[in-house]
């Protein structure tokens, strides 16, 4: 089973993957935005995309990662990705279902406030990318194909991940940490994913 979480940036799409992945046994979390750093990073700059999503080689890799993580591996994988271009959607998560690979699919909602503010806390300015990209990401998530939406304007990281277990029938292994250490290991996962 694949679940894919999808959100405008600042919804907090990685934090509630790696919540799910601590708390659910057999369970591994992929990351398409490394495809996306490895195209750009080995491409020359007459042929760089402004968003490597536009590539079609990074579609067709998500899709063929996906499809051999599904096969081969027994546990739930778990895909923290913005995706809100309905046709790149379909070439990865359309294609999957086609070849009868379960896929639940959540998108992260929150109001522009909420996001703006979330992204400052981790150090993105009005002005960085994934901030201009806020209108863009909520406009496109809208749409019926990235259902289901789910509300997280006042839900923790802990209450959403625990809302997509439930709503998929998963059993979560009890939250045993004190405030201390959920801090901490939000932390870490914050700085695993700074992009330089």
């Amino acid at each position: 089973m694949i679940v894919w979480i999808n959100g405008a940036f600042g919804s907090g799409k990685t934090q509630t993957a790696y919540e799910l992945h601590r708390r659910l046994s057999d369970s591994f979390v992929f990351d398409p935005e490394n495809i996306g750093f490895y195209i750009r990073k080995n491409v020359p700059k007459e042929l760089a995309a402004g968003d490597f999503q536009d590539f079609a080689m990074w579609r067709e890799f998500a899709y063929s990662m996906l499809s051999y993580l599904n096969r081969e591996y027994g546990g739930t994988v778990i895909v923290p990705m913005t995706v809100v271009n309905p046709s790149y959607f379909d070439e990865i998560v359309g294609r999957l279902r086609l070849d009868g690979v379960t896929v639940h699919h959540f998108a992260l909602m929150a109001s522009k406030e909420t996001l703006l503010r979330r992204l400052r806390s981790r150090g993105d300015g009005a002005r960085s990318w994934p901030s201009l990209q806020i209108d863009r990401c909520l406009e496109g998530l809208a749409n019926d194909v990235f259902r289901h939406h789910l509300d997280t304007e006042r839900m923790s990281v802990s209450t959403t991940a625990e809302t997509i277990a439930g709503m998929l029938g998963l059993s979560l292994r009890p939250d045993e940490r004190g405030p201390y250490r959920k801090a901490l290991d939000r932390l870490a996962v914050k700085l695993k994913h700074i992009r330089f």
